[in-house]
């Protein structure tokens, strides 16, 4: 049974019946299909002509405001950019900023000796992945013969050669090769990075006295170093974020003498070992960074 409605009839006039399932009596004067001619106003042009053959006079009545104000034909024909961007742009752009990273290093592979010491780096981003940088940390003073080192050479009656580090510098390259987000504390997203290291510098270092420290006394002596590392940022916003990385300073070190000539103890030539000893300083660094400027405009569409 189709649906109908009553419309509710002046006084004048009898009740007219509608019903839903038939199209809608076309105007008079009007063919079947046939959109009723524009009046006046229509599409207003560049000019701010009017259209009468858009159809929008009806629009302009209502709001003026809503009224087009360019030339529609205009802007049909302009070359469209088909490019999209399905993935959410990058919370924390790097390219173009500086990193300036302060940590504290701790030493995680020597067990007779700590070298601990605060750090900086200092990172340029030249693309959105790739960074140049300089690192460096400071020891001096810092070093601490462990405790099990002192067990050792008391119980064995061995003085185990160590050294003691002053300062190592490096010059950089960094690769951001992940990065991500996940859910905290309820509804708080944190984005994070990845991000490996690799490059060469220098490191100053020199043997502790112990086999004969009432005789033997060292100076510090740059060697070459090479570094290489990996670590992980957290974000808290756009510019700051927590560090965690793991470096590795390689190098060769020159170590104490086991043995001490009784007949002529204080000869410089016969304080060190022979050769040299191949060193891996691998201590965790925990620190924040700061990237500047603290604030950036994408020029690309979203």
């Amino acid at each position: 049974m189709p649906l109908t409605a009553s419309a509710q009839p002046n006084a004048n006039e009898q009740p007219k019946e509608i019903n839903l399932d038939e199209p809608e009596t076309p105007a008079e004067g009007t063919e079947p299909g046939e959109a009723p001619e524009a009046g006046a106003e229509g599409e207003v042009g560049a000019e701010g002509e009017v259209d009468e053959d858009a159809g929008l006079g009806d629009i302009c009545k209502i709001d003026p405001s809503a009224c087009p104000t360019i030339d529609l034909n205009k802007e049909a024909a302009r070359e469209l950019n088909l490019e999209t961007y399905a993935v959410q742009q990058i919370y924390a752009l790097r390219y173009h900023r500086f990193e300036v990273n302060p940590y504290f290093g701790l030493t995680m592979n020597d067990q007779f000796v700590g070298h601990n010491g605060p750090g900086l780096a200092v990172n340029w981003y030249l693309t959105n992945v790739l960074a140049i940088g300089v690192n460096g940390n400071w020891y001096a003073g810092l070093n601490t013969p462990s405790d099990f080192n002192f067990q050792t050479s008391r119980a064995a009656r061995v003085g185990e050669p160590i050294t003691e580090y002053q300062w190592n510098a490096n010059a950089n390259f960094t690769y951001v090769p992940a990065y991500g987000k996940f859910a905290g504390f309820s509804d708080f997203i944190f984005h994070y990075d990845f991000f490996v290291l690799g490059g060469v510098g220098a490191i100053s270092t020199r043997p502790m006295a112990v086999v004969d420290p009432d005789n033997r006394t060292f100076d510090w002596k740059p060697k070459l170093a090479f570094h290489v590392g990996g670590g992980l940022r957290i974000f808290f916003n756009r510019w700051f974020a927590a560090m965690f990385e793991v470096s590795d300073y390689i190098f060769f070190d020159e170590l104490e003498n086991p043995a001490v000539d009784r007949n002529n103890p204080q000869d410089e030539s016969t304080w060190l070992a022979e050769g040299t000893s191949f060193t891996n300083n691998v201590q965790a660094q925990v620190g924040f960074s700061v990237f500047l400027p603290f604030s950036w405009e994408y020029r690309l569409p979203k």
